[in-house]
């Protein structure tokens, strides 16, 4: 339920419906428009709360939402949310672009991979120092020794990093280091981690599952927003079809459909979604198009060397290409590309 207020209403009026709500054991979360106020119900709304608050002044409507989710729903929060990291804004009208490697494996490797995202004009760092494997005999990360080497790339460039973070054990430690906190889509329904993140005073990108809903996905943003933690993006990598040719399919349309249902912000990671390199330009392109509100992409110095993810991996001069390709595709859907 969602209690719209009357434009120009007393904030003792609020306080008051306020007040009622908690008197029925019900949480509540207040947005602040542009021209009203809106006071959204949590919890198990009992039928009696509508005409309960339907008596009391400064209120213009009263909204049932059949939403399971209701943080994350455009309904309880019109307005589009900015998740800003030092001067990088992620959301409405900006395209940010994330990128760097899969994994880091070295000093070297990673030093020269941020300076050259850096150069192309990519906001952000990405880069895993935990990575999960689907075999135990993959490489699975330098750890503690990730972390510090990201922290000396962000130094050295100035860009702010993200890395994902696997168990909430590690969320205090990966937390004292990143920027931005990732949830694979492997942990999309670690409820334990979304708690903890959500407890996090740093931004967490929720990947979706490889077969989740976006109902699902949406609820699992929930767990972290209803923690407090309102700096939370959204990450379509794909999901598992029967399809072989591709890691996985791209889902386009939930980028759009996740504008329309959610104030969030969306990001896309075609590189993961598509598993080859020459499918990543035009996926991302396709992306922005859609609505997203940036990229994250992998690259690597030497893709066929890489300990993770080589196939999918940009080089150096293919990601500046893709940079240069990006900015007249943002521009003509409504947004700037900010390099």
């Amino acid at each position: 339920m969602i209690v719209v207020m009357k434009s120009g209403c007393r904030r003792d009026e609020i306080d008051e419906i306020i007040k009622r709500i908690h008197e029925l054991g019900l949480e509540v979360n207040l947005s602040h428009g542009v021209e009203r106020d809106i006071i959204g119900v949590l919890g198990k709304v009992p039928p009696e709360l509508q005409g309960m608050l339907e008596t009391l002044p400064g209120i213009e409507e009263i909204i049932a939402i059949s939403k399971p989710y209701k943080l994350a729903s455009r309904d309880f929060h019109p307005r589009d949310t900015i998740v800003r990291i030092g001067g990088v804004a992620i959301g409405g009208n900006k395209i940010v672009v994330m990128a760097g490697p899969c994994a880091v494996e070295s000093e070297e490797q990673l030093m020269a991979t941020a300076r050259a995202v850096k150069a192309a004009g990519a906001n952000i760092l990405r880069g895993g120092a935990f990575k999960p494997s689907t075999s135990p005999y993959q490489f699975r990360g330098l750890g503690k020794q990730g972390l510090e080497l990201l922290s000396k790339a962000r130094e050295l460039t100035g860009l702010p990093f993200i890395t994902e973070v696997m168990s909430p054990e590690d969320v205090d430690l990966v937390a004292s280091y990143a920027d931005i906190l990732q949830i694979g889509a492997r942990s999309m329904q670690n409820f334990a981690l979304l708690d903890k993140v959500g407890k996090a005073k740093r931004p967490v990108m929720l990947k979706r599952g490889l077969s989740a809903t976006i109902q699902e996905w949406l609820l699992a943003a929930e767990y972290i927003l209803l923690q407090g933690n309102d700096q939370v993006i959204l990450c379509e990598r794909g999901i598992r079809t029967f399809e072989t040719y591709t890691r996985n399919t791209m889902d386009v349309g939930a980028i759009a459909a996740i504008n329309r249902l959610s104030h969030l912000p969306v990001i896309a990671d075609p590189s993961h979604a598509t598993g080859k390199w020459y499918l990543v330009p035009p996926v991302s392109l396709a992306s922005i198009s859609a609505g997203a509100h940036g990229l994250i992409i992998e690259v690597h110095p030497n893709p066929d060397s890489a300990l993770k993810d080589g196939a999918q991996s940009l080089t150096f001069d293919h990601f500046q290409a893709l940079m240069t390709q990006l900015k007249p595709v943002a521009q003509a859907v409504g947004k700037e590309l900010t390099c």
